[in-house]
């Protein structure tokens, strides 16, 4: 890739840093799409070991990809998210891939072909870390950031996209443990 090429994509990406997401941090911030992505790519680093038979660097290289959409876009709540939403998202991933020289263009489009067709093991264990992120996440943060439909949700949310593994039912599982601990201690404080 030309310089210039990738300074003009990674200034289209910069995006990510500067659009937040329905989570909130630990400092009382909403979280960037940027660091969902990275801790993402950091639990699928984690969990290599668990999944010894999967491409842990193309989960990886899928992590980071995932919400490339969201530059163009921002990030809409999955309970608010319409099959409309997830079409424009589409077309603003299709417009930034047009902007890298042909092997990059054609290296993540098939990447995002893959992702949308959860069809092999590493476009389902990226989805279902995807979703344990921000089950996690929303853990992590002040139970005040919830709204009050995310007390059930929060219960629910990523089920069917870890029920293809063990592992990830498990920490499904302990997720929500931790829920259920937050929420019975915030209402004990009330």
């Amino acid at each position: 890739m030309e310089i210039k090429e990738l300074i003009h994509f990674i200034g289209l990406l910069e995006k990510l840093k500067c659009n937040t997401r329905h989570s909130w941090t630990t400092s009382g911030r909403k979280e960037s799409v940027a660091e969902h992505s990275f801790m993402l790519a950091v639990m699928a680093y984690l969990v290599k070991d668990s999944f010894p038979k999967t491409d842990m660097n193309k989960v990886i290289v899928m992590c980071l990809l995932h919400d490339f959409g969201e530059a163009v876009t921002g990030d809409i709540p999955a309970f608010e998210k319409t099959r409309t939403d997830e079409d424009t998202e589409e077309e603003a991933i299709a417009g930034l891939l047009s902007e890298l020289p042909d092997k990059q263009r054609e290296e993540m489009s098939a990447l995002f072909r893959e992702m949308k067709e959860m069809k092999t093991p590493e476009a389902k264990l990226c989805k279902g870390l995807d979703k344990m992120e921000a089950v996690l996440q929303h853990n992590e943060a002040d139970i005040s950031t919830w709204l009050p439909l995310e007390y059930e949700l929060q219960l629910k949310y990523g089920e069917k996209e870890v029920e293809f593994s063990p592992y990830l039912t498990a920490l499904k599982a302990q997720l929500n443990e931790d829920s259920r601990k937050k929420i019975t201690k915030e209402k004990e404080s009330m």
